[in-house]
């Protein structure tokens, strides 16, 4: 930009805009709470920029030259761009988007998940697509790099950046299939413990908190298998003696979604008598996304699918 060359003020494109449609440096003045002083030394100073007098005096009115009756359609333009530029992204028309969203789940949580929030979105953003992972990527580094855009699920990693919002506390419940023997008479440790069982984990794990309760009373269980997937788990155990840890809701919540698949199989549902800590899901996102009006609708979906109210924390 040369010496010559006028700043760009935003402050120009606004002023011209209400002088072009008001045609009143007195009205133009009142709509953007300015003094009519104040007004016509703008409007001089665009005659010298745009070297024309834009408005003229007709009488009791002032009138447009044929330089602001071109200008008009434009200026109206660049302040719609600027106000757009500069107002908040919070809120969007989900209906105008269009975007593809990744999200970061386990299986039974993608399970539980992936239908309600597809009718949801078929209903509210049609030009919304949903992409499901499973827990393939570290979570924090795939949040802040925008490989994943949400995680959902138990987030055990305390990266200081994240954001992670609580949607459900659940307690762990057996699962067996409709017949069982452990069905037959009250559920006791002793008898838990004589089961075989069927463990979830995704890094091969035998032992977990369950094992930590039994030991409290003498007793420890036989893990039969190890599988990395809760539906998996579910479905062996349905197809034979195994015994499945499942989250179901607190007692005094409504139901979890995140049991609608042991219910589908037929499993069987028992409570375990012996005090195990809940299990709380919620959902994790990396801050540069926190005020983005497509990811605050994508939030507020997950949340509603799940039934879980908003309440956040870092």
């Amino acid at each position: 930009m040369s010496s010559t060359d006028p700043v760009i003020d935003a402050n120009l494109a606004v002023a011209l805009d209400a002088l072009l449609t008001e045609q009143s440096v007195t009205r133009a003045a009142a709509r953007l709470h300015t003094s009519p002083a104040a007004m016509s030394r703008t409007l001089a100073r665009l005659r010298r920029i745009l070297q024309d007098p834009l408005l003229v005096r007709a009488g009791q009115t002032m009138v447009p030259t044929p330089r602001a009756h071109a200008l008009r359609d434009e200026a109206a333009a660049v302040v719609r761009s600027l106000a757009a530029l500069l107002t908040s992204g919070a809120v969007v028309d989900p209906a105008t988007l269009h975007s593809t969203f990744t999200l970061q789940a386990a299986d039974l949580v993608g399970a539980a998940l992936a239908a309600g929030l597809l009718q949801l979105t078929r209903r509210e953003a049609p030009g919304v697509s949903l992409r499901f992972r499973t827990e393939e990527f570290e979570a924090g580094s795939a949040l802040r790099d925008g490989r994943i855009d949400l995680e959902i699920g138990a987030i055990d990693h305390v990266d200081p950046e994240t954001q992670v919002e609580n949607l459900l506390t659940l307690r762990m419940v057996a699962a067996v299939r409709p017949g069982h023997p452990l069905t037959e008479q009250p559920l006791t440790p002793a008898r838990l413990a004589a089961a075989d069982h069927v463990a979830v984990s995704r890094r091969g794990r035998f032992t977990g908190p369950l094992d930590t309760a039994l030991a409290e009373h003498d007793l420890r269980r036989r893990v039969a298998v190890v599988l990395p997937s809760h539906l998996a788990a579910m479905a062996l155990a349905a197809r034979s003696d195994l015994v499945c840890l499942v989250p179901a809701a607190l007692s005094d919540a409504p139901a979890s979604p995140l049991t609608a698949d042991a219910t589908a199989l037929g499993l069987h549902l028992l409570d375990i008598p012996l005090p195990l800590p809940p299990l709380t899901i919620g959902m994790a996102w990396h801050p540069r996304q926190s005020a983005d009006g497509a990811h605050n609708w994508l939030r507020a979906a997950v949340r509603r699918t799940l039934h879980a109210p908003g309440r956040s924390t870092t």
